[in-house]
């Protein structure tokens, strides 16, 4: 894809990134009114997929995977797997550790280890942020346990029942009116059943001359009975009262037994301003639950302990794993790498892949990668984007996409102006990388140079033009033939095409006169 500056070129390229969940903006919508649609058809493997994602003037996205809606996170998943695009400030990634990662995992085909690693090293996390949370969750339960230690004991120790401070008030008035109850019942129990002119000595005489009556008068013998009931009652009842009072005792030793029994009582109530026994107890079984309580965090925290070692040592596992094979992969890569620089016209170019070791575990393991690089086999290795020029650091990361494209077996593969900063020969043998990649894959390539954009197997122009209302509307259209020498010689010869560009355009197009 070729044109003027400012043409568009980029439009397609920031539509795709759109597929891939890039951010969006307002000042894609052109008329503010309606839905902004992206959509691209891939063919990979005889099966087709449609992404599209729909922009809303409210700037809401939303995404589907053949007609399908799915999530951003899926949709940014299945749009990895189908393209790859290179902007013109990629070249950046350059010193990007995880770009490095990505590189070396791509080139071991570590996809499905790192995926196991990632979710030891997430269960880890998990479980050391849980741990950390029942610690202090622990630690508050043990300083709140010790503080009510004392009182648990002291709650224990009163041996605390329902009712007992009724009953034992109850006894304490009995004790303390001993000898007026004393006196109360034997009184009623002698008025009941006592000497001359008692209740039940009158209910007999009473029953006697009923008895006479009923002899003589049938019909009140039902009052005999039940004169006979009522003596038998009272009597019972006297018999009672003599037995309550018989049984009272003043004894000053069981009052004090109840008064120091009501103050421990009373004292309870009053430290934990509750109003009864019934609370006491309910505070009581609190307390042994929230003891209970601290029993079982430090069991679950045990087993949360436990589970941490199994997945800290699996995590040890698959990175020592993902290590050596990254280890044994770096030579590989690296005389990979030199060798398709040199090709581009580095022949003194010296690169190293190396692996260090982190500090602490990270996402993607325990190697931090470093590639060195030295333009002059003279001077001294340093780090890649330390060192190399805009034009080396563009070829580096042609021959890098070019071995991860080819290690992952990207479908589609997009360049936003990757030749910036060469020209020439270098340029030529970029162009034809770029065509030995498409050898294996779809590849869609922005450029400005002659030597790269007559090596495509399509060539589109991208150009402005004007819609009835006045407007710039971006148009891309293929050009062949004629019109393809003519675009090429326009890249080689700048604001007039002359006739010199022009056959130098048939010459690069491989056109005979």
């Amino acid at each position: 894809m070729t044109g003027e500056t400012g043409a568009g070129k980029s439009v397609l390229l920031g539509a795709v990134s759109l597929l891939s969940g890039g951010k969006a903006d307002s000042s894609i919508l052109r008329d503010e009114g309606k839905n902004c649609v992206v959509e691209a058809i891939f063919n990979r493997d005889g099966e087709q997929t449609i992404l599209r994602r729909v922009i809303s003037p409210a700037m809401r996205s939303r995404f589907f995977i053949d007609d399908e809606p799915v999530s951003a996170l899926q949709m940014a998943e299945v749009s990895s797997a189908l393209m790859d695009i290179h902007s013109q400030h990629s070249n950046l990634m350059l010193s990007s550790r995880r770009f490095q990662l990505e590189m070396i995992d791509g080139f071991c085909k570590n996809q499905k280890l790192l995926e196991g690693y990632k979710a030891e090293y997430e269960a880890v996390k998990v479980l050391e942020e849980k741990l950390l949370s029942l610690g202090k969750q622990i630690e508050r339960a043990q300083n709140e346990s010790s503080s009510r230690s004392e009182d648990l004991r002291r709650l224990e120790e009163a041996s605390l029942a329902e009712g007992e401070l009724e009953d034992l008030e109850q006894e304490l008035r009995q004790l303390e009116n001993a000898g007026q109850l004393k006196e109360n019942a034997f009184g009623a129990a002698s008025v009941l059943d006592g000497e001359e002119g008692s209740v039940v000595r009158n209910i007999k005489e009473a029953l006697r001359n009923v008895e006479k009556l009923s002899a003589e008068v049938p019909k009140l013998e039902p009052l005999a009975s039940r004169l006979e009931s009522c003596r038998v009652e009272c009597k019972d009842i006297a018999s009672d009262l003599q037995d309550f009072a018989e049984g009272i005792s003043a004894s000053p030793r069981r009052q004090q037994q109840i008064e120091e029994r009501l103050d421990v009582l009373y004292s309870l109530m009053r430290r934990f301003s509750l109003k009864d026994i019934s609370s006491l107890i309910a505070l009581r079984d609190e307390l042994k639950a929230s003891q209970t309580n601290v029993e079982d965090l430090v069991w679950e925290k045990n087993k949360l302990e436990n589970e941490l070692d199994s997945h800290r040592q699996k995590r040890v596992e698959l990175s020592s794993s993902l290590t050596s094979r990254r280890e044994a992969a770096a030579s590989r890569i690296q005389k990979s790498l030199q060798e398709s620089i040199r090709n581009l016209e580095m022949p003194s170019a010296c690169i190293s892949v190396e692996l260090e070791r982190a500090s602490d575990f990270t996402p993607d393991g325990v190697d931090n990668p470093r590639i060195l690089f030295s333009a002059n086999p003279k001077e001294k290795m340093v780090e890649l984007n330390k060192v190399a020029s805009g034009g080396e650091l563009s070829r580096i990361m042609l021959c890098i996409k070019s071995l991860m494209a080819s290690c992952v077996k990207m479908p589609t593969m997009f360049f936003d102006e990757i030749d910036m900063g060469v020209s020439g020969s270098v340029a030529d043998k970029m162009g034809r990388q770029i065509v030995a990649m498409g050898q294996k894959m779809q590849v869609i390539a922005i450029t400005h140079l002659p030597q790269v954009a007559s090596k495509g197997v399509a060539h589109i122009l991208v150009y402005k033009d004007k819609t009835a209302d006045g407007r710039n509307t971006v148009r891309l259209r293929r050009v062949q033939g004629k019109d393809r020498v003519m675009e090429i010689a326009r890249l080689l010869s700048g604001e007039k095409t002359t006739a010199q560009a022009v056959a130098n355009a048939e010459v690069l197009l491989g056109i005979n006169r």
